[in-house]
Order: C-alpha cells, then structure tokens, then sequence
C-alpha cells in the first residue's frame, strides 16, 4: 500500500510526466488544498465512482463529476477531500501533452473536468472495470501504460509550440515570449490560439504560473524560509509582488504555505 509512481517507456514519456497508484487505508476526514500547476491529469477513482473538488471562494462548494475524469491544467488552488484520496490511479501530463496524445483543447479543460466516459465510451468503462478487478499497484499501471499507448499510434504536436512551452518552464521570463513568437514564425494571434489549445493558457498567464512553481519547488524543502531572497531568485521585483502573485495562484501567503507543508508538495492540509 501507498504511492507508487512511473515515468511511461517511449513515446508516451515525452508527454507523461508519471502514471501512479495510491493505496491507502481510509483515515480522518479533512480537507486538503491543491496548489495550482500546469498539467493536466487523467483521473480514476476506484473507492467510489465520484471525484469531488470543493470551491476555494469561502463556500466550500462541492462540485461532483464522474470517478474518471481528465482535468487541469489548473490556475488557481482547489480543495478535495481525503475520504476521496483512498484507491487512485491517475497520470500526470506533461504541459502539452494531452493536447499531444488525444488532440485535446487543453483551454476546455481549464473551464471543467470531462468525463472519460463522454470520451472515450465503452473504452473508458471497460478500463475502470479490469482496474477494479486487478489487485496489484504494479500490474493496475501496466494496465493503464498499455491502454493510453492504444489511444493513439503516435502522439502529435507542434514542436514550435512545445519549444516554447519548454522554454518558459525553465526560463518563466515573461518578457522573453515576443521573442520566442517572432522566432515561431507564426503571426501573434496564431502563436497564442496554438499555444493555448496545447498548454490551456495563454502564454503570459503559463509563464506567471510556471514563475510561481519555481518558488514553491525551492521553498518547500527549505525550513528556515527567507522570502526576500527567494522573491529576487524566482524573478520576482520584490518580496511584496511574489505575496501577491502567492496568493493569486494559492489563495494564502508564504507564510500560510511554509505553516502548512506536509509530505507532499501540492497538498496542504486544512
């Protein structure tokens, strides 16, 4: 039981970041917030046939969705609940990636999980099924490796747009994206609608998240947190703006954050 995770053979390993299982005993109810980021995730509940992810707006609104679901890439926080986090297998895409596999418009995902089903039919039903029915961690993410590598012969993208996407993850500099539009070759308006369709943001708005992950990635580990330095090493102009670019993407402060890491960098328990 617990986490186990793998990074796909090729070619699905250009645009799958992991495939993992979670297998845990049920514990305490609680809620978790799950910071933003830029991947979209297939998503495969095998306790109950429900995913659940609450409104961060003070409501705790529940919005309810079928227990397969392809969601993200997400711009803002939201909260779930443990009780759902019990038996999960799921795959984290790369940016791009499920536009490359499946031809989907990641801008829809942004606006609304989709049920795997309205998708894929009987495909994805028959998958949920010998899931349930195979009781290894092992041999549920063989299942799933082999099923997305059926989805498609060869996955498909713009290799300009992926560059681009790969260029503004390791340099989130959002001046730097006229330059990487005018060495596309693509006209403004076109360069924006591809990058949009692959990564389900405009690319100002990937690069202020990518920004902000930087951040959380060198913070978390880091006890004794200076948000000063790290403000001037995430490219932020001062401490002030990267408090309020935290907060526009997490809903709290560095502070809250540093208060209340726990085992696992997106979640956060409330």
């Amino acid at each position: 039981m617990g986490l186990l995770r793998i990074v796909p053979a090729p070619p699905l390993a250009a645009i799958i970041e992991a495939i993992w299982d979670w297998d845990m005993p049920a514990g305490e109810f609680r809620y978790e917030r799950i910071l933003p980021n830029p991947s979209t995730s297939l998503i495969i509940n095998l306790l109950e046939d429900e995913t659940r992810v609450y409104r961060d707006d003070g409501t705790r609104q529940c919005i309810r969705a079928s227990g397969s679901v392809i969601g993200g890439p997400y711009r803002q926080s939201c909260i779930i609940d443990t009780a759902e986090q019990v038996r999960v297998i799921g795959v984290n895409f790369r940016p791009g990636g499920a536009h490359a596999l499946i031809g989907l418009n990641a801008e829809e995902l942004t606006r609304h999980d989709i049920n795997l089903e309205d998708m894929f039919g009987l495909r994805a039903q028959r998958l949920r099924q010998r899931l349930l029915e195979t009781a290894a961690p092992v041999e549920r993410l063989a299942l799933l490796e082999q099923w997305l590598l059926q989805l498609t012969a060869e996955p498909s993208w713009d290799a300009t747009i992926m560059h681009a996407i790969a260029a503004l993850a390791r340099i989130p500099d959002v001046p730097s994206i006229g330059r990487l539009q005018r060495d596309s070759g693509y006209s403004a308006h076109r360069f924006g609608l591809l990058f949009r369709r692959h990564a389900g943001m405009t690319a100002k708005q990937y690069a202020r998240l990518m920004r902000f992950r930087a951040v959380v990635d060198m913070a978390y580990p880091v006890q004794q947190l200076d948000w000063a330095r790290l403000a001037v090493e995430g490219g932020y102009c001062d401490q002030a703006h990267l408090s309020h670019e935290f907060r526009r993407f997490s809903g709290i402060t560095p502070s809250e954050f540093a208060a209340l890491r726990g085992p696992y960098l997106n979640h956060l328990s409330l």
